[in-house]
């Protein structure tokens, strides 16, 4: 399982450059909050970051992000990003597992899950979605979401269509 800072380093810079774009064009309290993030963490003011051509600020914001440090923002990121931009992945996945939720927003995960349903949903997301967003998805919901399902575990460590690079 990758922690979120290490996802933002490990997909590919097209991918990584699109849910920052995305959050600039459609989501400006997350963008503002992880701008904030990353100037606090090198101790610029936003506005020095601000004043960037858009393309160098956010290579600039991506690769502070791929700092240890960074996590919380780098999940911010990432979470509002899939559940904004990335509804229909979170919702067919969720669907196929059979958990209740509101437009991909779950309240309470169930504490077990049927290993073979498990499987199937996740060979379905690969089969429908984006493979590097779904491998996002399933990182996420393990490392933020207190998902403690051990085949999930096993899959995101072994599986070699779960692996991004």
């Amino acid at each position: 399982m990758l922690k979120c800072h290490e996802l933002i380093g490990f997909v590919s810079p097209a991918l990584s450059q699109g849910i920052l774009e995305y959050a600039y064009q459609s989501d400006k309290v997350l963008y503002r909050t992880v701008l904030a993030a990353v100037a606090a963490a090198n101790r610029v003011r936003p506005l020095f970051l601000e004043r960037k051509p858009r393309v160098q600020r956010h290579a600039d914001m991506l690769s502070a992000l791929t700092r240890p440090r960074m996590e919380e923002a780098a999940a911010n990121l990432l979470r509002g990003w899939l559940l904004k931009a990335e509804t229909p992945l979170i919702t067919s996945f969720l669907d196929a597992l059979g958990v209740k939720h509101d437009k991909g927003v779950v309240e309470e995960f169930p504490a077990t899950m049927d290993d073979a349903k498990l499987e199937a949903a996740v060979s379905a997301l690969l089969a429908n979605h984006d493979r590097e967003k779904a491998i996002i998805y399933l990182n996420i919901l393990k490392a933020t979401n207190g998902v403690n399902w051990p085949k999930l575990d096993a899959m995101l460590d072994s599986d070699p269509r779960l692996q991004l690079g």
